[in-house]
């Protein structure tokens, strides 16, 4: 029997731990700090153990990691490394979902010493979006082409029927993830021309994408993108984009919100303080009408639906803000969590699009590859599975032998990427492909 340690029981964690404790040959621990929510997870399978766990207690990973073949670690991004290293102590293979930190990408050379596989970055996005997108660009070189041209976009949504609040968002995943993804720059490329993003423009910089079978979206930019020319082998790209997805308004109200210094998480004391006694602190100005003095600072039409969207979340409200001390970060997660969850049995969904050109000696192609998932009624959601699925899928090919890449890695490779995608399909993570000749 193989032996498995989850370190975290989060949003994403049930899916991948029911397909590993499905595994006839696998043992399952599960590490929360709330041994109720590892418990839940483990629903009393005979190959499941549930433990409490917190990850700052060193001393109890160092029991932990020895007694398992491989730990997929779901906790906060920061934490990975300490896992790493000491999974690098025991001989252990380590997966996560999460981007490669400078410091993991320096574990490589010991890694690859000790035989051992840091499976990163094998989620949705970042993850399921490598592994489609190298499987067309390796098909096209393969075939003689030159890729000219690619654009990837992801976004998690509410399915449409579930889009019921003004800001066409719902959270499926961690709130101050979602608010801090706000204040990253951006970098791309389009038609040979670097465009470069300051976070604080990042909102600023959107427009409409409609998507066959999913809808019309507002796009904008995610991260450095040029990074992934030499990544995904298409350093020839003249044109080289990776962005979000969201419903149409998101990207127009984030930017006020950013305006106003929602964005900081330099704690303050807010003792006493109200919602809107807080938006009076950051505008500077306590007399006269709240939403007039608003729509003046943010230079906006008092009519303006930015302006309703902020007082249906209750920024404009008196209900007492519930912590003593915080950053105007946290209040802002907080409060959409508490207003913007899914209700039960409401759906979200998982949209995943690529756009290539494709260049060969004697004709041009458009290809694009399509993912719309479904969260399931009252079941898991699709971010839950999207995310989750692929590492646990990860996990099992590599203790079955079937995965014998070691070092740090992404998954790049056709050695990695083929038998993932091959066992999403077959759980019904799948991707719609069309090919259209240009002239």
């Amino acid at each position: 029997m193989k032996k498995i340690l989850v370190l975290g029981a989060g949003l994403v964690a049930r899916p991948p731990i029911r397909y590993l404790l499905d595994q006839p040959d696998f043992n399952v621990t599960v590490a929360s700090r709330t041994m109720s929510k590892a418990e839940q997870l483990i629903e009393g399978r005979p190959n499941g153990t549930a433990i409490a766990f917190d990850v700052s207690d060193l001393h109890r990973l160092e029991e932990l990691i020895p007694q398992h073949d491989l730990a997929i670690s779901l906790l906060p991004y920061t934490r990975h490394v300490t896992v790493a290293k000491s999974c690098l102590a025991h001989g252990k293979h380590l997966v996560t979902t999460s981007y490669v930190s400078d410091a993991m990408r320096a574990l490589d050379g010991e890694a690859k010493a000790a035989g051992l596989l840091f499976l990163n970055e094998i989620g949705l996005d970042p993850g399921i979006d490598h592994m489609s997108a190298m499987k067309i660009i390796h098909s096209v070189q393969k075939a003689g082409g030159t890729i000219v041209s690619f654009k990837s976009y992801c976004g998690g949504l509410p399915a449409p029927e579930a889009n019921t609040n003004p800001f066409g968002y719902k959270f499926s995943w961690s709130p101050r993830g979602v608010v801090m993804a706000g204040r990253n720059s951006a970098r791309y490329i389009e038609d040979g021309r670097e465009i470069k993003i300051p976070g604080e423009d990042l909102f600023s910089h959107h427009w409409m994408l409609p998507i066959e079978g999913a809808g019309d979206f507002e796009a904008y930019p995610n991260r450095d993108s040029l990074g992934y020319l030499s990544l995904y082998g298409i350093e020839k790209a003249r044109t080289m984009f990776r962005g979000t997805l969201r419903y149409s308004g998101w990207c127009d109200t984030l930017k006020k919100i950013v305006e106003l210094g929602f964005l900081s998480d330099k704690e303050m004391e807010v003792e006493g303080l109200t919602y809107a006694g807080l938006l009076e602190r950051l505008i500077g100005k306590k007399e006269g009408n709240l939403r007039s003095n608003l729509a003046e600072f943010l230079r906006l039409d008092e009519k303006d639906a930015i302006l309703d969207r902020m007082e249906w979340l209750g920024l404009l409200g008196g209900e007492a803000i519930p912590a003593v001390k915080s950053s105007p970060l946290d209040i802002l997660a907080n409060r959409m969590l508490a207003k913007m969850a899914y209700a039960e049995g409401e759906r979200d969904m998982v949209v995943l699009h690529h756009q290539f050109v494709g260049q060969f000696p004697d004709h041009t192609e458009e290809i694009t590859s399509t993912l719309v998932d479904f969260g399931i009624p009252h079941g898991d959601t699709s971010m839950a599975r999207t995310v989750g699925l692929p590492a646990a899928i990860g996990a099992r090919l590599i203790l079955q032998g079937r995965i014998k890449t070691v070092g740090v890695h992404i998954p790049a490779s056709a050695a990695i990427y083929e038998p993932v995608l091959a066992e999403l399909k077959g759980v019904g993570i799948s991707f719609v492909e069309k090919v259209k000749a240009l002239k």
